[in-house]
């Protein structure tokens, strides 16, 4: 009894299972599923926190430079008369020149705290900080539009598949039709009521229907593939939610409410030009800084080292221990002249990359005001064939059914029920694409305005 409750709980969970993989997947379902897991658009947020952690160097770069150091040494303290110019690998040994070398050696220490702000630069720091958070909105903006294609593409790819679908259903009719008709062929060839050849021509239509059906299946795979990697999830079967196969848009809105997200994207493209120019243009100014320096110092050496040479320590605490102090703090201004003509090289580059920057803006609005003047064509010219479409199904099948009962009756010959087959496989054919070329036509416009929402509403 208990082997047998078993049994029903895992046929129940199996069905269970069937049904849920049966479930059909919604436009809504694939573009969740999308944006959440395409590597663009992760990408696309990493850049903004990267352009986050930038703006808040740039408003750190502001404070002042804090730096303190300490070192200990042990070594001798001999000079000499004469210039030198340290490349960074010199040392700093102070002591009298003498006649002779000596290897009287002892310790030293030197503790010191440097600050160094520059107070005022003309703007120079507050210009960066602005050109830094231009990057964090040109950012921001790059990933909305890249969501807002990405959602373009992902309901491009399932329009597309769910046609690649209902073709591969078709030419599956289309060869059941052949193959139906290849069966009433063989049978009257075999009791001798028609020639022989029109068996073989049956047959050719059947092959021709398979080679229809595999190119389709075919196609049908390749769009399951590219869903698939737009999803950002393994390939698998789709089964598609039939609203767009079944029903028309339920309106073709004009209103237009929003700014193409790509268009904000180049706008902000300008905007970081800008800030960038108002940056470099603040180089060329001197900077006011102040600084301040405390300084510690102790040495195994004397006072009166300098006329007793025996007037040294070598005692670590001894030479390590502070006991002289200098400080001096004081304001200072740095100023490279010869920088006046290189900004102004610099600003003037800048410059032009704005101008770029906004004949890119300007061929980008016109390229989408074109756009959208094609979308409402085919619109129009994708209503027209729909309307059309089930006319030629509905003559199609009416003329195959009379063709197929005239040859039954042999009063016609097979080559016309073939072109009646072929006829209504292309009407069936049109009236698939033309469901679909509606609404790729509505997606079309809805890519072109900037309002993905005008495909959505269209959908309920």
């Amino acid at each position: 009894m208990r082997l047998k409750q078993t049994c029903y709980l895992y046929f129940f969970l199996l069905l269970s299972a069937g049904n849920y993989a049966q479930q059909p997947l919604t436009l809504k379902q694939a573009l969740e599923t999308a944006l959440n897991n395409y590597p663009s658009i992760k990408a696309k947020a990493n850049y903004i926190k990267a352009s986050i952690a930038s703006a808040q160097e740039a408003k750190r770069e502001a404070l002042p430079n804090v730096i303190v150091s300490g070192q200990q040494d042990y070594g001798t303290v001999n000079s000499q008369n004469g210039p030198l110019y340290s490349f960074g690998y010199a040392v700093a040994s102070s002591g009298i020149p003498q006649n002779s070398q000596n290897w009287q050696a002892a310790f030293g220490a030197l503790y010191l705290a440097n600050v160094n702000w520059d107070f005022f630069a003309f703007g120079q720091a507050r210009e960066r900080v602005k050109a830094a958070k231009s990057y964090i909105t040109r950012d921001a903006l790059d990933r909305e539009q890249e969501l807002f294609e990405h959602q373009v593409r992902v309901a491009s790819a399932y329009l597309n598949l769910l046609a690649a679908q209902r073709l591969t259903r078709s030419e599956q009719f289309n060869l059941d039709r052949a193959d139906t008709l290849k069966n009433v062929v063989t049978a009257r060839a075999k009791n001798g009521l028609i020639a022989g050849v029109d068996s073989s021509l049956a047959n050719a239509e059947v092959s021709n229907a398979k080679t229809a059906l595999t190119n389709a299946i075919d196609a049908e795979q390749e769009r399951a593939s590219q869903l698939a990697i737009l999803m950002g999830v393994p390939e698998g079967d789709f089964i598609l939610d039939t609203v767009f196969i079944t029903k028309m848009p339920s309106a073709f809105s004009n209103l237009v409410t929003t700014v193409h997200p790509l268009l904000k994207y180049y706008d902000s493209r300008i905007n970081v030009s800008d800030a960038e120019l108002k940056y470099i243009n603040t180089q060329k100014y001197p900077v006011f800084s102040f600084f301040g320096v405390f300084q510690t110092r102790g040495s195994g050496f004397s006072f009166d080292y300098i006329t007793n040479h025996s007037g040294y320590n070598k005692s670590y605490v001894d030479g390590i221990s502070p006991d002289r102090i200098n400080y001096l703090f004081g304001v200072g201004m740095t100023w490279n002249v010869t920088s006046l003509a290189r900004v102004k090289q610099q600003t003037l580059s800048q410059y032009y990359v704005s101008k770029a920057l906004k004949d890119e803006y300007d061929l980008v609005s016109l390229q989408l005001k074109s756009q959208q003047l094609l979308a409402e064509k085919k619109i129009a010219n994708a209503i027209s064939n729909y309307n059309e479409a089930p006319v030629q199904v509905k003559s199609a099948s009416d003329a195959f059914n009379q063709k197929s009962v005239l040859y039954k009756n042999g009063l016609t010959d097979i080559i016309d029920v073939t072109q009646t087959l072929y006829t209504l496989n292309r009407a069936e054919t049109n009236l698939d694409i033309a469901y679909s070329n509606v609404w790729q036509s509505l997606l079309m416009k809805a890519a072109s305005t900037g309002d993905f929402d005008l495909f959505i509403r269209a959908i309920r």
